[in-house]
């Protein structure tokens, strides 16, 4: 990865930009209405790259030439990288990009019209071969989204969990122009993000923003230079592969994304629950050690085999395997 240091303390490393095993008939479920199967036979890349170094995985769309117009294999391929992220436990955090100077312009319009054909209902579906989604995964998603994000190429940055856009990219929901309707969880995530007004408003007349609109709509974490994207995102990145507990980020981020439509009483429930599963573990003690040391922490709890059988709220989780 550029400019990374070789050391890696506390994290084992790797590379590989090749293939990524998923899990084996592994079966994800999230929030109780998500359900995502996942193939478990390994993968060459077309589509995309997959990078992972020190604890930081690189997911990279990789159409520079189509200005990364959406495939069908670049989203069953973005689908297993992510099934591979949640299951493997030398990654700490994905960074979602794109090669070249456009994220992904949408729909692959090169065989004209047909694009938008009729679908066989019982093959289909709307999440486009994204399974699992980004925010289904037990790692923090940081989307770098170096250019222009059009269309489906914007459902997806909208699934990470932190979003840093180029200020000089064009964006927006286009998909009531060319007769079809948003895709990817985006009537979830979008309106979770910037409230039912706004999404109604940038859903129901497809107009295009810029990168300085988007900041204004609360799309974007951060809007940045393009040349300053996919750095502040690894920076970001590494700060978190190294000092966030694994398990502390993979709680929180779950808790995060299920806590709209509970009440004040529900999530001091999961909170006070969460903190119990936690509290007298061997990261609690290193987290508060390292601090006091002034040095880095080195995590001991894997998300693999720490995750619990059952959530708080006595639910069985959604997120293991059966």
């Amino acid at each position: 990865m550029p400019g990374h240091a070789s050391a890696c303390p506390g994290i084992r490393r790797r590379r590989s930009t090749h293939a990524a095993r998923a899990r084996q008939g592994g079966s994800y479920w999230f929030l109780s209405l998500l359900p995502v199967t996942v193939a478990g036979d390994c993968m060459d890349y077309q589509d995309i790259t997959f990078e992972l170094d020190c604890g930081v995985a690189v997911i990279t769309l990789n159409r520079p030439e189509a200005r990364n117009a959406f495939s069908g294999p670049m989203g069953r391929e973005l689908g297993a990288a992510y099934a591979h992220c949640d299951s493997n436990d030398d990654v700490r955090v994905v960074v979602l990009t794109a090669a070249g100077s456009d994220f992904c312009v949408g729909a692959d319009f090169s065989d004209g019209a047909d694009v938008f054909e009729k679908q066989d209902e019982s093959a289909f579906s709307a999440d486009a071969g994204v399974n699992p989604p980004a925010f289904a995964i037990r790692k923090p998603v940081i989307a770098a989204v170096n250019g222009n994000a059009v269309g489906i190429g914007l459902s997806l940055p909208m699934q990470a969990d932190i979003r840093i856009f180029a200020r000089e990219g064009k964006y927006g929901f286009l998909h009531v122009r060319r007769g079809v309707l948003p895709d990817c969880y985006a009537h979830y995530t979008v309106p979770r993000a910037i409230g039912l007004a706004r999404a109604a408003e940038l859903f129901l007349t497809g107009r295009k923003l810029s990168g300085d609109e988007i900041a204004e709509y609360g799309l974007a974490s951060k809007v940045l230079p393009a040349s300053e994207v996919v750095p502040a995102a690894l920076e970001m990145a590494r700060d978190i592969a190294i000092n966030v507990a694994p398990m502390s980020a993979a709680v929180c981020k779950k808790l995060l994304w299920e806590s709209q439509g509970k009440t004040p009483v529900q999530i001091e429930k999961l909170e006070t629950g969460l903190h119990h599963l936690l509290m007298g573990e061997p990261d609690a003690l290193e987290g508060a050690m390292a601090f006091i040391e002034r040095r880095d922490p080195e995590w001991k709890l894997a998300v693999s085999t720490h995750w619990p059988q059952h959530w708080p709220d006595g639910s069985l989780d959604d997120t293991t395997e059966d």
